[in-house]
């Protein structure tokens, strides 16, 4: 009985290994940096994520990021320029 799952544990972690090694070579190339300009249309479905300007509360206009979903499932990474938080206190 211990020999049997011995061996079971020896394959599933072989077969994990090789699910693993797969998947590394199945990623998508990193997708190229548009930088948006006024009217361009965009397919968004979903955000992935938002970073915003480096300089954002410098009260300037920085570039930000967005990472976002198109209808067809395809990711896309747009910069916009964004102007920083100005509020006084």
């Amino acid at each position: 009985m211990k020999a049997v799952i011995a061996i079971f544990a020896l394959l599933s972690s072989v077969a994990t290994t090789v699910a693993y090694a797969d998947q590394g070579n199945q990623q998508p190339a990193p997708a190229a940096v548009e930088q948006y300009h006024y009217g361009m249309p965009l397919d968004i479905a979903k955000v992935i994520s938002i970073t915003p300007a480096s300089d954002i509360e410098d009260c300037k206009v920085g570039t930000a990021r967005m990472a976002y979903l198109d209808q067809q499932g395809q990711r896309h990474d747009i910069s916009f320029r964004e102007m920083g938080n100005c509020s006084q206190m």
